[in-house]
């Protein structure tokens, strides 16, 4: 009997035993759902792949480079170093126009996850909004995805085997360092860009996150989740009958690591404590290179050069939007104003951000008792910011403001309606929430005085940028 027959058919009457009634009560999943976990693993393996050749282009054409100016004076040890390199370099581009399907695991925790979810559903097709076909396609990207993923790693390994090779091979010839340089950063940011690739597949959009919200509500796909995750299968705790205890018989527990330690140092204090400065050492040192690239996972990839962490981020990746407002009392001229900008800025360095903006000028009149909104101009900006330390920057700029009104129109003044600025001061920035930073800026106007109608040089906007 198929418990999982097309909405609308007529079911006998079941027991309770024989169905989850979270299955029972269960909400369809959205419709869009398979269609956008195809759509961002298909994009992904796209990046994937093409960032992959584009790193293996720039190695081959590199290695060509350096075997035949070692040529010119070892024509030897050129061919013995660098031909097989090169071939083993080729076929690893080769091998990108292939169609590589993996069931194994990925070592993605997303992936685990999803591939246990799109598991769950085969056969239920109460709770999916598509057919088998669709359901099984998808599951051939995911599973093409996960190979062209390991097919990364697998580059990545050869990539840092091949530069420490080549390190140690060439060590006795002058004038290769350069080349070594750019092997070691073209090494680098291909992992750092394909790290950043993995953590598209974080970013779950609207029908993928009711999806898997539904799913977390069902007993039966947790229950199946626990037997059946990675997690699972590595100690296999998905086998009938197993035994958590057993499944982890092997494995060293905190007693056991403090006994040995113990065996090893003695009950000497002095002998503990220097042991005890040492691992605080050591870990505080871990700490710090975590902190300072977060997305190595081995020491190989360890970079001897500064890297700029912006050169692997994607021109829409680097703009910042944001938006910020100032108020102007009222002065002979002018009635109080409030400056209502919008900006966008592009990250050039981790450190620094240069862009545009506009702005409109409100009128809100000469005061409490005589408040009246009118439109007073507009204003176009250009600026940069650069970090100094922790939280404050220093913010610098040129503005051209059109002020279209003056309040006394029967002074005589040299005025065209354009007022220029050149700004220059700090800026202290804040987190609001994970999306969204403030910011306040306090700047000095140094052509203020030099306006006619002349201005206030003191300038205090409030803004964010998310």
């Amino acid at each position: 009997m198929n418990l999982h027959d097309p909405i609308g058919v007529t079911q006998p009457k079941l027991s309770v035993v024989a169905v989850d009634s979270s299955l029972q009560k269960a909400e369809q999943l959205p419709g869009k759902y398979l269609s956008e976990v195809k759509k961002k693993s298909d994009r992904v393996e796209r990046l994937v792949n093409k960032r992959a050749d584009k790193a293996l282009t720039r190695l081959l054409k590199q290695e060509k480079k350096m075997k035949a100016r070692l040529w010119k004076a070892d024509s030897l040890a050129a061919k013995s170093i660098f031909t097989k390199s090169i071939d083993s370099l080729g076929s690893l581009k080769s091998g990108l126009k292939s169609k590589i399907a993996s069931k194994l695991p990925a070592g993605n925790i997303y992936l685990d996850s999803l591939g246990g979810s799109l598991k769950f559903l085969e056969g239920k097709g109460a709770l999916l909004c598509a057919s088998k076909e669709k359901l099984s396609g998808v599951t051939r990207s995911i599973e093409s995805l996960q190979g062209k993923l390991q097919q990364a790693d697998q580059i990545k390994a050869y990539i840092r085997q091949h530069k420490k090779e080549l390190k140690e091979q060439l060590s006795k010839y002058t004038g290769f360092s350069k080349d070594l340089m750019k092997i070691n950063k073209e090494a680098y940011y291909y992992g750092q860009q394909v790290s950043e690739y993995k953590a598209l597949l974080k970013d779950r959009k609207k029908a993928e996150a009711k999806a898997i919200e539904l799913l977390k509500k069902m007993h039966a796909y947790n229950d199946f989740l626990r037997k059946n995750s990675q997690i699972a299968g590595m100690f296999n705790l998905g086998a009938t009958g197993s035994n958590t205890a057993q499944s982890l018989e092997g494995l060293q527990t905190r007693s056991q690591v403090e006994q040995m330690i113990q065996q090893r140092l003695g009950s000497d204090p002095v002998a503990r404590q220097a042991a005890s400065q040492q691992m605080e050492q050591a870990r505080t040192q871990l700490n710090e290179l975590k902190e300072k690239f977060p997305d190595l996972d081995n020491a190989g990839d360890m970079p001897d050069f500064k890297p700029n962490p912006m050169k692997t981020k994607s021109f829409v990746q680097r703009l910042e939007f944001g938006g910020n407002i100032q108020f102007q009392k009222s002065n002979h001229y002018f009635p109080t104003t409030s400056d209502i900008a919008g900006q966008v800025g592009y990250r050039f360095y981790k450190s620094g951000t240069a862009g545009i903006g506009a702005s409109y000028k409100l009128g809100l009149g000469s005061g409490w008792n005589n408040i009246v909104l009118s439109h007073q101009g507009v204003g176009l900006r250009l600026f940069i910011d650069w970090k100094l330390k922790g939280s404050f920057y220093v913010n610098g700029g040129g503005e051209q403001n059109y002020v279209s009104t003056l309040t006394h129109a029967g002074q005589q003044v040299d005025w065209s309606g354009w007022q220029g600025s050149a700004l220059l001061g700090l800026s202290k920035k804040y987190n609001v929430n994970a999306k969204l930073k403030g910011n306040i800026m306090l700047l000095y106007d140094f052509l203020a005085k030099q306006n006619t109608p002349s201005t206030s040089p003191i300038k205090l906007r409030l803004g964010y940028n998310f």
